[in-house]
């Protein structure tokens, strides 16, 4: 486990990149799912925690955090949900080109092709989709800013949060050999998908471990 708090940098940025390349990528065959693609946003962490090793003279701090945001609650699949910026791939679009469409359109990140770092693998949803998670570098993306048809919220919420003790958060259900995955986030946590796509992001990218997590199931209200 690497020592914490982690600084958006070059050595990350390497760091995230080799081990993506080293990585026995797994995809999955869709069916009848629809093809998505979320982006996995590596950023400066900004006005979040005021570290004083860490944050400028202006207050900005250059902690290592992920972009996620609240779904908007007028949104028909999963509204009000933790959620990668992230969308259905149209036709002709690769993964990674959805993602980086996602993110400009979803939080007004405009980032090229060269910010793409690697995927992580598959993940099919009980909802109905099959997400392919894409790992993009974002730096300090000073300016987001939210898509209110589609966002109600966006959050930089540091690496090392997700790096806590008590995570994940496994629970059983009665209608599967597989635990439901959650990620503690202060008080609160996130579900699967999200959720296990943030694990594998810190098993595998943050911690060198290369872990699947397309097996862990989602609690009720997100398989709608």
């Amino acid at each position: 486990m690497s020592p914490f708090p982690l600084l958006c940098d070059d050595a990350l940025k390497d760091r995230i990149r080799r081990h993506l390349a080293s990585f026995d990528l797994r995809r999955a065959d869709p069916g009848p799912r629809r093809s998505a693609a979320v982006a996995v946003a590596v950023a400066e962490e900004g006005e979040g925690a005021q570290l004083e090793d860490l944050a400028s003279p202006n207050g900005w701090s250059r902690e290592a955090a992920l972009i996620l945001t609240r779904r908007a609650s007028t949104l028909r699949d999963h509204p009000g949900q933790w959620a990668l910026p992230g969308g259905r791939v149209d036709g002709g679009e690769t993964a990674e080109e959805t993602a980086l469409r996602e993110l400009a359109e979803e939080v007004g990140l405009v980032l090229d092709a060269g910010a793409v770092l690697g995927r992580l693998d598959d993940y099919l949803t009980r909802s109905g989709f099959a997400i392919t998670p894409v790992v993009v570098w974002a730096g300090s993306a000073r300016t987001l800013v939210a898509n209110p048809a589609e966002v109600a919220s966006i959050h930089r919420i540091a690496v090392h949060e997700f790096m806590r003790p008590d995570a994940p958060l496994l629970d059983r259900i009665a209608d599967s050999e597989h635990p439901v995955l959650r990620m503690p986030v202060g008080q609160s946590w996130i579900a699967a998908p999200t959720a296990a796509v943030i694990y594998q992001f810190r098993e595998l990218c943050i911690a060198g471990r290369p872990t699947r997590v397309n097996h862990f199931e989602q609690p009720l209200f997100a398989r709608r």
